[in-house]
Parts: C-alpha cells; structure tokens; sequence
C-alpha cells in the first residue's frame, strides 16, 4: 500500500492516450492473428468461431494512426456518448428545480444521528441498477447529488464512487438477470436463460455485503464533523412545493427504464429518448418552463462534457487494436493453456483471462461474444461445467470494471467526483481483492455442487 501512495497517475484524459498510445505500440509487437466469425441468431451479434484462429499479415498502428483512432473511438461511442449528454442534461433539469437538494434534506432529516445508514441504502439502490441492467454512465449524472448527500453526512467523494459505481459492479458482476453480461453469456454458451439463478443470488448477497461493509468501513474512518447549520447548501429551487412531484417522475422513469431494457431489448437510443422526456417533464413541472428547462438542459450538457469525452477516448483503444488485428491474438494466447488445467485451475485461470481480456475490450457483452465460444469448449474437453465457464467471465469481466483505466464510465464518474484514480484504486484495492477471493471460492463450489 505504501508504494501505491507513491504513485501518482495522469489525469484521465492524459491517462487513456497514452494507453491508446501503448496499444499502437502493441502492434508491432503482438503478432496478429483472427477468428473467423459467424452470426449469431440467439444473441443477435457476431460471434467467434472457435478453433478457426490464424494468423494475418500484420497492419501496425502508428502515431498518426492512433490519432486518428481517437475520434474514431468517439464514434464507435457515439450512442454511449450520446446517451450521457442526454442523460446529464436531463439531471441537470431535475437539478435545477431543486427537488434533488430537497429529496437529500429529506433523507439527511430522516436519518437524524444514524447517517451511516445512507451508505448500505444508497449501495442497495446502485447494486440493484447494476443488477437488472448494468448500470455505469447512467451513474455519471447523479454524481453532484451524491456528493451533496455525503458532504451533508460528513463523507468525502470517494465514499460516494464506492457505493454508486462501486456497488453497482458489484450488482452487475454477480447479477443473475443483467442482460448485458450474464443473459448474453448463457446465450452464447448455448444454457438456459436465468439458470444457476439461485447460487447468483446467494453469491451476490455475500459480495455485496463485503463491499458495503467495506464501505462504511472506510467512511467511518474518514468521516469529518458536520455542523447542521452550515452544511446545507443553499437551494435553487424555482419551486420547492412540487419537488415531489418532479422525484415521481424520475422514479417513473426509472421504472420504465428498466422494464424497456429486461423486456422491450431497449438499447442507448430508446433510453436516451427516454431521459429526455424525463428532463422535459421535470422541468415543465418544477416551474422551470419551457426557456429555463432549455437553459436547464444546456447547463447539463456542459457539465458532463468531459465526462462524455473520456468514454470516447477509452474506446478508442479497443479501435487500435482492432485495426491491428492483436485483440483475438491475445484471446488465443490467454486460452490456449486452459486445457492443460484441472478443472478447477482451469475456472480460476478463466477468470483471470476474462479480467485481462476485459481491459482492451472494456464492454462485458463485447467480451462475451469474443472468449466465450473459444472457452466453452475447452471447458467441454476438460469437462467443466458450462455454467462455471459463464461465473468465471462474470466474476472476472465483472469486477475488472472497478479496476481498469480502459472503463471509460469509471474514469467519467471519478473525474466527475474529483477523485483520483491512484486514490481509488489505493482505498479499494483490498476491498476488491477480498470480493475476487470470494469469487474464486465461488467457481471451486460450483464446481464441488456441479452447478448446471
């Protein structure tokens, strides 16, 4: 821990070029190979093909190649990026007509002399996000109102990143329904949709409670002082008598929001839509009218544009290494030991593929579809559930989110938090570390029960 207070990292942006510049530099090293691939009906999306690996001729990124991978990044991101802009926009509008602040005083009130009851509250709420439909850049703009909740209860910013986008990993990685990791993923290992639901179930409720307790751990131990008649900011509420109905909306929305995602197969565009009537109705019913809900929504727009550009950057390095063709090189080399293995050995070590896979494709649906069809039978030969094949790629794609510098949703919620990613990677290192213990343990009972 101590060598870690020593390193002090780039800012984020200065950060992901240069592991964009790091990837180029891979391709001249990395030899470049492919899969073939093939659609997939069950998933919709272009799978790999396994056993079909060989090599290309190689097309190295260079310096001006990987420039040009940055905006192209950005596209690749566009409905991501978009889906932000809208998002924050909409909160920006929610923000202004004060029901946010007044909903936080609310519950500051509430919670009177047991404050600390705000963190497993707060974290329940983001890990059942993470959980029905892995939420990250939706995190992005609440972020100034958590803040304002844990300065009001004496907690700093990084106890607000540990139980938003913290917990909210945490749901994602050991979800039984997130549609985006674990749904896909038993679609692509050919199981059930939803089966091992019950040991998800108890393994989530274990991994969330380390994190939780985690938590407050740490917020207990930094907690400052808090003198009530100078902690509440002034509100800039146009009209603080209908707050409530402007938090009914947003639950509202909320709720459709999720029942679009787990039943409709909503994807950025429908969401984004979704918010924006959101922040339109928030804002005609706060008082803001039709000028200030625009003004409202600029100011939104402003406030999360470094955030969105961040998630542009950090795909631009999955681009470069596309466009060297190094990214399937790397899947084959990672898995082709595997069969070697017990079959124990061989569900600890896919994990750990998956968590390093997952850092130059930091999308868990895009890992997925690119290491599952190359794992699933190699566990077959070895004779390893299907089942543990698919916790492995949770367990690892799931909790490498709340590590790596390439999650471009992470780097925009730390950022916009002020928080340091040296920092919180030195406050949460333990704490994760302690969750993958507990997964590993998880993949050796699967295994000892013979999870189907």
């Amino acid at each position: 821990m101590r060598a870690l207070r020593m390193i002090r990292v780039p800012s984020p942006l200065t950060l992901l070029v240069g592991c964009v510049l790091i990837a180029a530099a891979l391709t001249y090293i990395i030899p470049a190979g492919e899969y073939d691939r093939r659609n997939d009906p069950a998933t919709g999306r272009s799978v790999v093909v396994s056993g079909t690996f060989h090599s290309v001729p190689p097309e190295p990124v260079g310096a001006f190649g990987a420039a040009v991978a940055i905006p192209r990044g950005m596209i690749d991101a566009a409905a991501v990026v978009f889906f932000v802009f809208i998002v924050g926009g909409a909160f920006g509008v929610v923000d202004k007509t004060g029901a946010l602040h007044d909903g936080i005083d609310w519950l500051v009130r509430r919670l009177g002399n047991f404050g600390i009851l705000a963190i497993p509250l707060v974290s329940l709420a983001f890990a059942a996000g993470g959980a029905l439909e892995n939420m990250q850049e939706e995190i992005i703009a609440l972020v100034p109102a958590l803040l304002v909740l844990t300065q009001r209860l004496g907690f700093d910013a990084m106890t607000a990143v540990m139980m938003s986008v913290g917990a909210a990993a945490i749901g994602s990685a050991f979800s039984p329904i997130n549609p985006f990791q674990v749904l896909i993923a038993q679609k692509v290992a050919h199981l059930p949709q939803g089966s091992g639901a019950l040991f998800r179930l108890v393994t989530l409720a274990v991994a969330l409670t380390l994190w939780i307790a985690g938590t407050v751990r740490y917020a207990r131990r930094t907690r400052q002082a808090v003198d009530p008649a100078t902690s509440a900011p002034a509100l800039a509420s146009a009209s603080r008598g209908r707050g409530g109905l402007v938090i009914t909306i947003v639950l509202v929305a909320f709720a459709v929001f999720v029942w679009g995602v787990m039943t409709q197969g909503w994807d950025f565009d429908q969401e984004a839509g979704l918010f924006f009537i959101m922040g339109v109705a928030a804002g005609l019913v706060g008082g803001l009218g039709i000028a200030g809900t625009a003004d409202a929504f600029t100011e939104g727009f402003r406030a999360i544009t470094f955030a969105a550009i961040l998630i542009g950057v950090a795909r631009s390095i999955s681009v470069v290494m596309t466009e060297g063709h190094i990214i399937d090189t790397v899947v084959h080399g990672l898995a082709a030991p595997l069969g070697s293995l017990p079959a124990g050995a061989s569900a600890i070590a896919m994990m750990a593929v998956q968590a390093i896979v997952h850092v130059p494709v930091p999308s868990v649906s895009g890992d997925a579809v690119l290491t599952l069809p190359v794992l699933v039978p190699v566990s077959d030969l070895i004779g390893l559930s299907r089942q543990v094949t698919v916790l492995a790629y949770q367990f690892g794609a799931g909790l490498c989110e709340l590590v790596t510098p390439t999650n471009g949703g992470l780097m925009a919620i730390l950022a916009a938090a002020s928080v340091r990613f040296e920092d919180y990677i030195r406050v949460i290192a333990r704490l994760t570390l302690a969750v993958a213990a507990f997964g590993v343990v998880s993949l050796l009972v699967a295994i000892a029960i013979h999870l189907q």
